[in-house]
């Protein structure tokens, strides 16, 4: 069940009174809800750090987590408890540990958690006495393929034998929530690689279309602004942001010649110019994973509250919020940037262009919440 080499045999299975399974397994349920209604990792599995010191005789737990590259290690991404405060603990908190870390070693062939009474001599806890750990209980967190993506830890500052009813809480709760919480991991790897990709793709288009430098990432900013000024989840600001990067992606499909013109187009380019909207749309709705949001901000942002806008000539509240969201912020970036055809506006004047526009070409309320966070950001510089 457990290494031979414990002086106490801890498994779960040998606990005498099942009062204490029947307490950790409703603990469970209600652990498992709150990773299912978690928004982020460390949100999921802080309260099952914070159960175990709870429940056991720890003065601290803690998750860690493989990094997105597989030789830099695995990196502390939620403590609970103490911490101890030695410069060693202190570096691995935020430089993480190695990856051919011996006790990471040891939970790669380990079918379950492995408990240390005494880090002092076994070679799977070397270095832990050093940091100021003297007891550890360590669960392996795995991908669906089985490969180890971190650990849940807990641990003491003196020597202490694990007793079963210990034992049964860490392997019940850590088991479980492990199996989550790799799910979790994999879920934000993957999304952390579409927000790389995404990202990259705006960026690819300012390349293109040298003008907009540093466009993408400036409205990205203002929309995240205008988004905790309305206190949005953290799934709404992500699709934002989504929607952000991708926002005239269509333009990729415009000929040089009318997106590189020096000068006012004529109605002919301008129509053609205008299209950029449509086919953002379509190559937005083709990566078949972005939120409603995020396609409301690609589909939107050209649109006017009094209907003058395009593509389809929305007007007021029939444009998605999102999109007037954005409209604001595109704007005045594009009033505050340099182009061919224009010197760049100061931040007052196109402050107060936009206040001209409310009810015309941007929506009344949005307009004055996006005064309000503008010139609080200005009186902050000054």
């Amino acid at each position: 069940m457990f290494p031979a080499r414990q002086p106490v045999d801890h498994s779960p299975a040998l606990t005498s009174d099942g009062d204490v399974r029947t307490v950790v397994a409703q603990s469970v349920l209600d652990l498992t809800h709150q990773v299912f209604s978690a928004s982020t990792l460390v949100q999921g599995v802080t309260p099952t750090l914070e159960y175990l010191v709870a429940r056991t005789a720890a003065v601290g737990a803690a998750y860690i987590q493989v990094t997105g590259a597989q030789d830099q290690g695995y990196r502390v991404r939620a403590t609970w408890g103490q911490v101890p405060r030695t410069p060693s603990v202190q570096d691995i908190v935020f430089q993480g540990l190695p990856l051919r870390t011996p006790m990471m070693r040891a939970l790669e062939v380990s079918p379950g958690p492995l408990f240390f009474d005494d880090t002092t001599t076994p070679c799977e806890t070397l270095g832990f006495r050093d940091v100021g750990i003297a007891s550890l209980a360590a669960a392996p967190v795995r991908a669906q393929d089985d490969e180890l993506l971190g650990a849940f830890l807990m641990y003491t500052s003196t020597p202490h034998v694990w007793t079963k009813e210990e034992a049964a809480v860490f392997s019940l709760v850590a088991g479980t929530i492990a199996g989550l919480a790799g799910r979790l991991a994999a879920d934000e790897q993957a999304s952390a690689a579409r927000e790389a990709a995404l990202r990259a793709m705006g960026l690819a288009l300012e390349v293109r279309d040298g003008e907009t430098k540093g466009h993408t990432d400036r409205v990205t900013a203002l929309a995240l602004r205008l988004a905790r000024a309305l206190c949005w989840s953290p799934s709404q600001t992500r699709a934002l942001r989504w929607g952000a990067y991708l926002h005239d992606i269509g333009k990729i499909a415009i000929p040089d010649a009318v997106l590189l013109k020096r000068g006012p187009l004529d109605g002919a380019e301008w129509q053609v110019m205008r299209s950029h909207a449509g086919e953002g749309v379509r190559f937005a709705k083709a990566l078949g994973f972005l939120p409603q949001t995020a396609l409301d901000v690609v589909t939107d942002h050209h649109e006017r509250w009094d209907g003058q806008g395009y593509p389809a000539g929305k007007a007021g509240q029939a444009i998605s919020l999102a999109g007037r969201l954005f409209a604001l912020c595109d704007v005045y970036d594009a009033l505050t940037s340099e182009r061919p055809y224009k010197v760049a506006w100061t931040s007052q004047a196109a402050l107060a262009e936009i206040e001209a526009q409310a009810g015309r070409h941007f929506d009344p309320e949005l307009t004055r919440l996006f005064l309000q966070v503008m010139g609080q950001d200005q009186s902050a510089a000054h």
